[in-house]
């Protein structure tokens, strides 16, 4: 019973390595408040996709996506969050628009040095889109460099 309720939790060591990010180097975080994290943050997860998902249902849809998490969010009064996310998904799709058409035009470049130099014309690699939280109920979207 314990194994399939950690089957639908996230895992542990990556609830962990995202606290660490917004903590101090030399802070420490106990077992307790990593398992508590990570049952409040898979709650979250089941409570906004089953919103999305409710949706969906009720237009015959069996596909949950990125604009029906938006406004689960948004319906759940988490605004703020769906506003973010919205700027998220817009910043993604159009990278992939981007990574879709540079694959289409470099289809005759050699792996190698060729196709590097067509990353750096485009200005970015396939994983250079992230989110990043950094304050309480504030979300920043960021592109390294």
């Amino acid at each position: 019973m314990v194994e399939e309720i950690n089957d639908k939790l996230l895992p542990i060591a990556n609830v962990g390595r995202i606290m660490k990010q917004i903590l101090p180097p030399s802070a420490k975080i106990s077992k307790q408040a990593k398992e508590t994290m990570q049952e409040c943050a898979s709650e979250f997860i089941s409570f906004v996709t089953g919103e999305a998902s409710d949706k969906c249902h009720k237009e015959n849809r069996k596909t949950v996506n990125g604009d029906d998490i938006c406004w689960a969010l948004s319906s759940l009064g988490f605004d703020n969050y769906a506003e973010g996310m919205g700027r998220y998904l817009h910043m993604y799709r159009e990278f992939e628009r981007e990574r879709a058409s540079q694959n289409k035009a470099n289809c005759g470049i050699a792996v190698g040095e060729e196709r590097e130099e067509a990353d750096e014309q485009i200005g970015h690699s396939p994983t250079a889109l992230e989110l990043r939280v950094f304050e309480k109920g504030g979300s920043s979207l960021t592109k390294p460099s």
